[in-house]
């Protein structure tokens, strides 16, 4: 079916989702192929289960841990970039597509309240829900940016609000867990309808680092409600994470895994058909040390191999198979 959107039907898909005990997952992307993977996931999930299931398609802007926008497009311009991804997503979830059983919803991720600022103040109607991101700036200013935005767009858009920023593992800089009352203080002075907060996670942590810590998350939903965001999700071990909704996480955020774990699977497949991939230059990589003794690099190069159709759909099912294991936990 066509996305969701407006401020109504989106409420109304996440209580229906509540009613189940499901979390809504959020998935980014920043190319068609993983945008592919989630969807095709979702729709074997829906067909298993024989009910629709609603999924959330995310892009960031220019966020500067990554600015998802900008790999989209080949030009690297981010404008360009959400246009391809709002097309993408719109042919993807077009009524008689290829994912009739999945509810769709698109979400503009991490949107910079100072980077992004004039895409937030554009037309975002073709956005289902927006996390304004303040959470870099001072408390009072993230404060007053955030009920800003609400007041302008909050009677049509779902809106997402950060009362603290999930900070980049890769950095220095760490954050303290969100406290309930300053979740509690962001709800009642923002009006966001839902709410990130720091639980333990952040953003391209490993797993051996860092853990989901639920009883932080239990303490604020006790003050909130049900409405907290869950980002930096991969860095947590899938099991960690089967009972967010029991302690009030209504969606979480998923990427890095996607990206991180199809690597590998990609070099593999490539080495173990490195003539068929790279034909006279798979030897010459093998002359060099690059590959070793086993590889094959007899052979000839293989259309079948070589071309971007193959290389995705290598990346494609890896994907896939990573968003059938969270929806594994999350819809039943």
């Amino acid at each position: 079916m066509p996305i969701i959107r407006g401020k109504d039907q989106v409420v109304a898909l996440y209580a229906a989702a509540a009613a189940r005990n499901w979390v809504v997952p959020t998935f980014c992307g920043e190319n068609q192929t993983t945008l592919e993977a989630v969807l095709e996931a979702c729709q074997a999930k829906a067909t298993e289960l024989g009910t629709r299931v609603p999924v959330t398609i995310a892009m960031t802007g220019r966020y500067s841990h990554r600015a998802q926008a900008r790999y989209y497009a080949g030009s690297r311009n981010p404008d360009t970039g959400f246009e391809l991804f709002l097309g993408d997503c719109e042919v993807l979830a077009r009524p008689g597509g290829d994912y009739p059983d999945v509810d769709v919803l698109t979400h503009f991720d991490h949107g910079q309240y100072d980077d992004d600022a004039d895409q937030l103040a554009g037309d975002l109607s073709r956005f289902s829900s927006v996390m304004y991101d303040a959470s870099a700036a001072p408390w009072e200013v993230n404060l007053a940016r955030t009920a800003e935005f609400v007041a302008r767009h909050g009677a049509d858009l779902l809106v997402e609000g950060a009362a603290d920023e999930i900070v980049d593992a890769t950095g220095g800089i760490r954050g303290e867990l969100t406290s309930p009352e300053r979740a509690e203080e962001f709800v009642a002075r923002t009006g966001a309808d839902m709410v990130v907060a720091n639980l333990g996670t952040e953003h391209r942590a490993s797993a051996a680092d860092l853990r989901y810590v639920p009883e932080a998350a239990r303490a604020i939903s006790e003050r909130i409600g049900p409405r907290l965001v869950l980002h930096g999700a991969s860095s947590v071990p899938v099991a960690q994470l089967a009972g967010l909704y029991g302690d009030g996480v209504c969606k979480v955020n998923i990427w890095t895994i996607l990206e991180r774990d199809t690597s590998p699977q990609l070099l593999r497949a490539m080495v173990e058909h490195a003539d068929q991939v790279a034909g006279p230059e798979a030897a010459a990589l093998a002359a060099e040390g690059l590959l070793g003794p086993t590889a094959p690099v007899a052979g000839r190069a293989d259309i079948a191999y070589f071309t971007t159709a193959w290389r995705q759909e290598v990346v494609l099912a890896g994907m896939r198979s990573i968003v059938a294991a969270y929806l594994d936990l999350w819809y039943r």
